[in-house]
C-alpha cells in the first residue's frame, strides 16, 4: 500500500510519520481480495487554528479510492495521535462493510445463476450410460 501524508499547519516529524503509517499500514489485511494495484491511501494531518484558548485542535483525515466506491474517514481531537486512532478504527468499520457488500453481490449472483440454470441441492443429474425413461 502506497501512503501519502501532507501536513498543514504542522511539522511532519519522523516520529509522526511512522505512527501514521503503522496505523494505517494495518487496514491492508481487510483489503487483501481487492485487485487495485498499488492501493493508494491518502492520508492529511493538520493543526486546525492556533486561536483556541487551551491547546491545540488537531484534524486527521484519510482518503482511500476502491473499485466502485471511495471511502473517507475524518477526525478532529485535543491529540493528534487520538485522531489518527479515530480515523482508523472508523476506516476498518467502513472496510468491513464494503469487503461484506461485495461478498453479499458476488452470493446474490450466484443464486440468480443456479435459478437461471436450475441449479439446486435437490436437482438431478444423470450419469453417463444411464438410460433415461422419457414417459416417466
Amino acid at each position: 500500500m502506497k501512503i501519502t501524508i501532507k501536513a498543514t499547519n504542522i511539522k511532519l516529524s519522523p516520529p509522526i510519520e511512522s505512527f501514521v503509517e503503522e496505523k494505517m499500514s494495518s487496514l491492508e489485511k481487510y483489503l487483501r481480495n481487492i485487485k487495485l494495484e498499488p492501493l493508494e491511501a491518502f492520508i492529511e494531518i493538520e493543526k486546525t487554528t492556533v486561536h483556541h484558548r487551551k491547546g491545540d485542535v488537531f484534524r486527521a483525515e484519510a482518503q482511500f479510492h476502491l473499485p466502485g466506491q471511495s471511502i473517507r474517514a475524518e477526525s478532529i481531537r485535543d491529540d493528534l495521535h487520538l485522531a489518527i486512532d479515530e480515523v482508523r478504527d472508523e476506516l476498518q468499520r467502513k472496510f468491513k462493510q464494503y469487503t461484506q457488500k461485495q461478498i453479499s453481490k458476488r452470493r446474490r449472483g450466484a443464486r440468480a445463476l443456479k435459478k437461471l440454470f436450475h441449479l439446486s441441492l435437490a436437482a438431478r443429474f444423470f450419469r453417463k450410460g444411464r438410460i433415461r425413461d422419457e414417459g416417466a
